[in-house]
């Protein structure tokens, strides 16, 4: 036991002399040392600001899918790419309501449906004042849970509302205010288009998606079967799955309802789609996973080049100090002392590098989140800054390794007699 602490006391002074000689030779030859480390700086600061941006775009994502829910499902109609319906007109393709008559019943896998009808953008009025670009969409009372919208003040649409196409509607409070309408809005009339509504919530805003600003952007809903008295609505469909691994199992069931009740026969392609919140965050984190890779390659090039520089400096060292390395060498000093003094100085060198760009790397993540409001949850993650000087110290133990054992493997007669 004694040995082993003797031996460990022993290493920890070799490790310390050893660093504090390579602060030592680094600090005597500034400007070279910057030099030198400038590959490994521009490496890890790239690494970090494209991992930071990942992160942060990720998160963006993650916090708004959340607001949706990743047992989502979006339904749909489109154009095939092949078959008889692959020209055919959006009359043809067109969802009808009675498309989706009892699919709960059908699909075991789906817990909530809802259909929605879109009616375009109408002007909205209220006394005089007026709003343009005013989103009508019409929904029925799932749609709160499965696009977690709940209102905020009032109350939701009833099966009664629905069923006897009351001209009842939910505004959102952009709106609300645009409008100047007092902020307990409840029961007041507006027209939207040539209609008069009678408002009997206000619902909560749905957050931005990336890219969008929602600056004129207004919402209005009604009930689904309203939206026939204002001419002929686009439907699709959402529905939740009763649980994220069966999301999978509810597309499918879905798939299978629709092409029946919509006749279309064995072989033909659908002329609908129905996705999932969840495919888009798996395409996603592919579609992140890649571009990392590509940016480690890139960055992986700049670390070559950086550890290629801190081998050619290390030579040069051991060039310079061949008559210090006979003289301690003809001292007592051992083949491993050399070689760890030398390992240790080129990777106290490229952590140094790595602590400059991790440094770098920050204030290129702090630039990127305040140019961009997308990317406002961007930040470098614990992990990452681990791997930087991971990364960091391995190119110094890699490139200079050669150098080192170049120079515990000199002769300290031939060392002593260097000019």
């Amino acid at each position: 036991m004694k040995a082993i602490i003797r031996m460990l006391a022993s290493f920890l002074r070799l490790f310390y002399q050893s660093v504090y000689l390579a602060l030592a030779q680094i600090w005597a030859n500034k400007t070279r040392s910057v030099l030198t480390t400038i590959g490994i700086v521009i490496g890890v600061a790239s690494v970090t600001a494209v991992i930071a941006a990942l992160t942060g775009l990720k998160a963006k994502v993650l916090t708004q899918v959340e607001s949706f829910g990743t047992n989502t499902i979006f339904i749909f109609p489109t154009q095939p790419d092949k078959g008889p319906k692959r020209h055919a007109s959006w009359w043809t393709i067109r969802f009808l309501p009675e498309h989706f008559d009892d699919i709960l019943e059908h699909c075991p896998s789906v817990e909530r449906f809802c259909r929605v009808a879109g009616v375009g953008q109408y002007t909205a009025h209220y006394r005089e004042r007026s709003a343009e670009n005013v989103e009508v969409t019409g929904i029925e009372p799932a749609f709160h849970d499965i696009q977690n919208r709940p209102v905020a003040l009032g109350r939701t649409f009833s099966v009664i509302d629905n069923m006897q196409v009351r001209p009842v509607c939910l505004i959102d409070p952009k709106l609300r205010d645009e409008l100047r309408l007092d902020r307990d809005c409840i029961g007041h009339s507006i027209r939207i288009g040539h209609h008069a509504f009678r408002i009997v919530g206000v619902i909560e805003r749905q957050p931005e998606l990336l890219g969008e600003s929602g600056q004129d952007r207004y919402e209005v809903f009604i009930p689904f079967k309203t939206t026939f008295k204002m001419g002929k609505p686009w439907i699709m469909a959402f529905a939740a799955s009763k649980s994220t691994e069966v999301t999978e199992d509810a597309q499918a069931e879905i798939s299978f309802f629709l092409r029946r009740t919509r006749n279309i026969k064995p072989g033909e392609p659908d002329t609908f789609r129905v996705e999932s919140v969840k495919r888009f965050l798996d395409t996603f984190n592919s579609i992140a996973l890649m571009v990392t890779l590509v940016a480690g390659g890139i960055v992986g090039i700049s670390l070559l080049v950086g550890g290629v520089g801190i081998m050619n400096i290390m030579l040069v060292s051991v060039s310079e100090r061949t008559r210090e390395i006979g003289l301690r060498k003809a001292v007592g000093a051992k083949k491993s002392a050399i070689l760890t003094q030398f390992l240790i100085e080129a990777v106290v060198l490229c952590l140094i590098g790595g602590l400059v760009g991790v440094g770098i790397g920050q204030c290129l993540t702090m630039i990127i989140s305040g140019i961009n409001p997308v990317l406002d949850m961007v930040r470098i993650p614990a992990w990452a800054i681990l791997l930087s000087f991971s990364f960091s110290g391995s190119v110094g133990i890699f490139f200079g390794m050669f150098p080192a054992i170049k120079a515990a493997r000199l002769d300290p007669i031939e060392a002593l007699r260097h000019e």
